[in-house]
């Protein structure tokens, strides 16, 4: 898993490998201050805030300058590091404790098993941030549904770890009124107070303003493409084969890797890269597109029936893994094999993957290939919101617990090459992890106590870390910077727009609609006709009140 990865690819569905997006100074979207429900009740529930009324919200950047990346973020990239230095050479981002010795209950998702109270990575993050926590952790892949019961009830811990992907049905309404407003904290200069959190991205903290305060604390990402279409870089070189630049060219190589009766298929499920090939727009909010002066949505789109039916196509010549269709095993599992030669996931694959097959072979080597348009050339693909995750403190929290939660923050958002986050992410040296000959490892102790949960509080600017495999690093890195020369700006780029509670769930049939299609069991003029029912059904309402959204805060994208 990356320094900011949100999840391990296989556990969710598509929403959440939308965690942790773009790592970018952008300016503010501009237009004139808005928190209205267009074309609704004017609850405070619904709309966005832009203009002048966001710019006093939001916190002053100070950016960091503790530690040289080896690699320069360049197009909207994550940082590189590929070096580790010994404990006593870190630079020390903290040099003061800020927490007051509050004992806070944190609510986050955790993928592993939760390690028992008292251990020794978390007594040691608690001395370093001056606070207790105990935590509420609750399996990551079912998280929304705790989530939901959690916000429903009158008993909420002091802080929670929110998902993008989770703002459906009531939970953004919860968030507006059971979450506390961290302004007078942190707006403008406040924020020096804090200087990790200081050095977060403008745009991602524009991002955590729900319901017109500012209330989250962010974990910033790249702005390039979480996901990434993945090859088997060895064997593509030892059988003489080059990754395809069409998505014909995809098709015919499927046709020269296909060997099922060698119990070797050309490819998983490619639907999360074809979004990327045909240049479709992205996810809600940012899934519109002005044409002759009228909204048209991701759904209605030519290049979203044609990424579908591509998609069907690898599975109707038998390209496609059988577990694919039948989603019972991971797919990335199969990569690592050698029984599956392509499939797209999370970029943070490319280095979970490697670790874990280099220690029996040392010359595996798994890349990713740039996106390309369908018929060739530059692709089109849409810059990442600037956040995707963020950790909210209680309504009822007092000031003091609030202030530990922003110290703890403060120190979780430590960057890469500083004491606390070696802590962070590693555990304490000879207890959770090793250095030798430059490499970090963890322990088996490490392995069972030091888990994401920490960097969910906040994270520092978008960066990638791997010692143990430096030519992983230039990799990721080096696709992001190419892909990143081919980003441009959605409609509403940036902006936290919360559409009202009666629209909340009028897109959810169409993940499982879109499985159907290209598996074979339904036919893309089934989508055609899902679209018509969408319009009717509130579609074209939503059409409407987003578009004097546009015409009250203007085009972010341009």
């Amino acid at each position: 898993m990356t320094p900011n990865s949100s999840s391990p690819s296989s556990a969710l569905s598509r929403r959440g490998f939308l965690a942790s997006s773009a790592f970018a100074t952008a300016g503010i979207a501009g237009g004139i201050p808005l928190l209205t429900a267009c074309g609704g009740s004017g609850s405070k529930n619904e709309g966005t805030t832009t203009g002048e009324n966001l710019k006093d919200l939001l916190p002053a950047y100070v950016a960091s300058d503790l530690v040289a990346a080896d690699i320069p973020s360049k197009n909207g990239s994550a940082a590189g590091f590929t070096t580790a230095v010994p404990a006593g050479e870190l630079a020390v981002s903290v040099p003061k404790k800020l927490g007051k010795g509050s004992e806070l209950t944190i609510m986050a998702p955790i993928y592993g098993t939760s390690p028992k109270q008292g251990n020794p990575y978390w007594t040691a993050m608690d001395e370093g941030a001056g606070v207790s926590v105990k935590w509420e952790n609750q399996e990551g892949t079912t998280y929304g549904q705790k989530l939901g019961a959690v916000l429903a009830s009158s008993s909420i811990p002091d802080a929670v770890v929110i998902p993008g992907w989770e703002l459906m049905g009531k939970i953004p309404s919860a968030i507006n009124n059971k979450f506390a407003d961290l302004g007078p904290y942190l707006t403008g200069d406040k924020v020096k107070d804090y200087p990790n959190l200081a050095a977060i991205p403008t745009a991602a903290w524009q991002r955590a303003v729900f319901g017109g305060k500012l209330r989250g604390l962010p974990m910033p990402g790249a702005d390039t493409p979480n996901i990434a279409a993945f090859y088997r870089a060895d064997l593509f070189k030892e059988r003489g084969y080059e990754p395809p630049g069409t998505t014909k060219e995809f098709y015919d190589l499927c046709k020269e890797l296909n060997a099922p009766k060698s119990r070797v298929w050309a490819c998983g499920d490619m639907t999360w890269a074809a979004w990327n090939f045909f240049g479709v727009l992205p996810e809600k909010p940012y899934y519109w597109r002005l044409v002759d002066g009228k909204l048209v949505n991701r759904y209605e789109t030519d290049e979203y029936l044609e990424a579908l039916a591509w998609s069907r196509t690898l599975y109707s010549a038998g390209f496609v893994h059988p577990d694919a269709k039948s989603e019972s095993s991971d797919i990335g599992n199969l990569f690592s094999s050698g029984k599956v030669m392509m499939y797209n996931a999370d970029l943070s694959d490319w280095y979970g993957k490697t670790v874990v097959q280099r220690v029996d072979n040392p010359k595996f080597a798994m890349a990713a290939m740039d996106y390309f348009a369908h018929d060739g050339g530059d692709p089109t693909l849409y810059t990442n919101a600037p956040s995707n995750m963020w950790c909210f403190a209680s309504e009822k929290a007092d000031e003091k617990t609030v202030v530990d939660l922003l110290a703890l923050a403060n120190f979780t958002a430590a960057p890469y090459g500083s004491k606390e986050q070696r802590l962070r992410q590693f555990g304490v040296e000879g207890v959770h992890h090793t250095l030798a000959d430059g490499v970090l490892s963890k322990n088996g102790t490490g392995n069972n106590q030091v888990f994401g949960t920490y960097e969910y509080l906040a994270s520092p600017a978008a960066f990638l870390a791997y010692p143990d495999h430096p030519d992983v690093v230039e990799g990721m890195t080096g696709w992001q910077q190419r892909q990143g020369a081919h980003l441009t700006r959605p409609l509403f780029y940036g902006m936290q727009i919360q559409e009202p509670n009666r629209y909340t769930a009028l897109n959810s049939q169409f993940e499982d609609l879109e499985k159907d299609i290209v598996r074979g069991r339904k036919k893309v003029g089934d989508m055609k006709k899902a679209v018509s029912g969408w319009k009717s059904s509130g579609g074209d309402k939503l059409r409407d009140w987003y578009k004097k959204l546009l015409d009250e805060t203007g085009d972010s994208a341009s």
